[in-house]
């Protein structure tokens, strides 16, 4: 109580004292820091972890541990998350949609630190996931924990959860502007004046607070060794359908191997299995183990030999010939499988890395491919760096999220035209097929995803528990005329349902269907509710998206309806109500 009541103090004062814009830019510097810090302790933690497990004597070929390592971490997340946080902390990105859309901005606390726990152990110890998921999470919780203990509105608290989101892309990347534009293009945030300053303010803070504890290099360094030529934009265009349709195999394997492997009910049966299969795939293909930086990194060094280091498949291919690229289609393909075995296994991580590993092999096998077989020779470096962007693209459907990540992440800023190319027609690719992303189907799918349509996204925001009505007087199906004219003497609504002793929905009584026969005293006892009683043409259920309701009102014309769950009756939704908690709602969500 002591704590709520200095919490109290603190808001009157900072109401007396401090503005709304002074707050949310003192905030957004607040978040910047924490999720700064929370990128760090993740970055840190998975690459010592990763260094001591690829450290253990042997070659990889010959250390049979590298079999059973990704096991024992998603075992390791599995009892940690079951034991610790009993909640569900997979899907990050969907995570945070769903509570922009469903919660009203509400994260739970331990997302603060729970996903990047669980991430160390997956990603450290072999797991085929990134960190950025899990670091986009724990920004947008403690944005969203701060807000609440600000207690700011909706629209506020979103966009702290945008800052946060924002802060741990620009700080695990160094990439600011990609982490303002990641937030505005895949959170759905609305670009305003009020908008833009405490995300700028965010992004950069968490970028400079990075470059203090992670010092100023770059993910990937690239030097621009072959410029680029605009006799090749052809084949740019090409790469971007390719990245497009990959992105399309990304997120269509994703689904069926978790859906697949999730069928599997005991959760420790299904870490045996994925984890297992897993580690058979990383024994196979090295470059499989972890987020695969280290062979992106090799690519974009002019050196992808060592991709075949300790692979058995380096004592039948070099890195010359197509042998070699047949390896790397392998590596390609699998990825895929193995990141879904990882997530769908129990394991903590985002599909972030996987991406950008998927979309630089991809460059690269399209480039040393066109480079084995005409005279024409493209560089297989610009093309590598390019497919990464093409990938974000497509898998997140972001396409300028990618364009400005891929040019911080590598300094490649003189790619910007590639890029742009690459990244559009990898989006128009996938959408053309599949008009949400990885992140946002399942969400679209249940009709709880928001967009920028402001419209729309008032509807998603809204639910029928927030426009049910319960102030209707019900009556019994054995009630007679007399009973009914008493509850109607008394009623203030015109509508009558009618229910039984276990409160079942029957049907209702409408006051204009009475109104000649409840005059006539003679018919008090004689006529019954049953009699007088109709079905209506349409009900709703809870569960019913606000969608789903206003369509059901277009079709029967009815201005209320009746909310009915599995035959229980709940209450009503009446298009008034629904139109003035709309125009309410849109007020908040348009307030600049």
């Amino acid at each position: 109580m002591a704590g709520k009541g200095l919490q109290d103090r603190f808001i009157i004062w900072r109401m007396r004292h401090v503005s709304e814009r002074q707050l949310l830019i003192l905030l957004a510097v607040v978040i910047g820091i924490l999720g700064a810090i929370a990128a760090v302790v993740l970055k840190t933690s998975v690459h010592y972890l990763e260094g001591w497990v690829r450290s253990v004597p042997g070659a990889h070929m010959g250390n049979w541990l590298f079999l059973v390592f990704p096991v024992v971490g998603i075992l390791i997340t599995v009892f940690y998350v079951r034991r610790f946080v009993r909640d569900d902390i997979s899907h990050g990105v969907s995570r945070i949609l769903y509570a922009i859309s469903r919660n009203k901005g509400v994260m739970k606390l331990h997302n603060t630190w729970s996903s990047v726990v669980g991430c160390i152990f997956t990603s450290g110890f072999g797991g085929s996931v990134g960190m950025e998921a899990p670091i986009v999470s724990t920004g947008a919780a403690i944005g969203s924990n701060v807000a609440q203990a600000a207690r700011l509105g909706f629209r506020r608290t979103n966009l702290l959860i945008g800052c946060g989101a924002a802060a741990g892309i620009a700080a695990i990347f160094k990439a600011p502007i990609a982490g303002l534009i990641f937030a505005l293009e895949v959170l759905k945030l609305d670009l305003t004046m009020t908008s833009v300053i405490p995300l700028l303010i965010a992004t950069a803070v968490g970028a400079i607070f990075s470059i203090i504890f992670l010092g100023e290099g770059i993910e990937f360094h690239f030097t621009l060794t072959d410029p680029f030529n605009h006799v090749h934009i052809p084949f740019y265009i090409l790469l971007g359908v390719i990245t497009g349709l990959v992105s399309l195999y990304f997120t269509w394997m994703n689904g069926r191997v978790e859906g697949g492997i999730k069928r599997i009910r005991h959760p420790y049966a299904r870490v045996i299995l994925g984890g297992s299969i897993l580690g058979i795939l990383i024994f196979l293909f090295p470059p499989l183990f972890g987020e695969g930086y280290f062979a992106m990194r090799d690519m974009l060094s002019g050196k992808p030999e060592l991709l075949l280091e300790n692979s058995l498949f380096g004592y039948i291919a070099d890195s010359t010939g197509f042998l070699f690229v047949g390896f790397m289609l392998m590596v390609l393909f699998f990825k895929a499988i193995a990141t879904s075995l990882t997530t769908g296994a129990g394991g903590v991580g985002g599909v972030f890395a996987p991406s950008l590993f998927m979309g630089g092999i991809t460059g690269f096998v399209f480039s040393r491919t066109n480079n084995l077989l005409r005279d024409t020779q493209i560089s297989e470096h610009n093309f590598s760096l390019v497919g990464m962007a093409g990938l974000i693209a497509g898998v997140i459907h972001a396409p300028l999220t990618a364009i400005f990540l891929i040019a911080e992440i590598t300094g490649g800023y003189e790619l910007f035209i590639p890029l742009i190319v690459v990244s559009s027609i990898s989006y128009m690719t996938v959408v053309y097929f599949q008009p949400h992303s990885l992140y946002t189907k399942k969400l679209a799918e249940k009709g709880q995803l928001i967009t920028h349509d402001k419209d729309k996204a008032v509807l998603t925001l809204l639910n029928v528990e927030n426009v049910l009505e319960t102030s209707f007087d019900r009556v019994a199906p054995d009630d007679t005329l007399g009973d009914l004219v008493q509850v109607i003497a008394r009623a203030s609504r015109n509508i009558f349902p009618v229910t039984d002793e276990e409160n079942n929905f029957l049907g209702l009584v409408r006051l204009d269907d009475v109104r000649e026969v409840m005059f006539d005293r003679s018919q008090y006892e004689s006529l019954r509710v049953r009699n007088l009683m109709i079905q209506p043409r349409a009900t709703v259920s809870s569960s019913d998206s606000m969608e789903t309701v206003m369509q059901k009102f277009r079709d029967s014309g009815l201005w209320n309806m009746a909310v009915v769950d599995d035959g229980q009756y709940k209450g009503f939704v009446s298009r008034a109500n629904v139109f003035n908690i709309y125009r309410k709602m849109l007020l908040e969500v348009s307030e600049a």
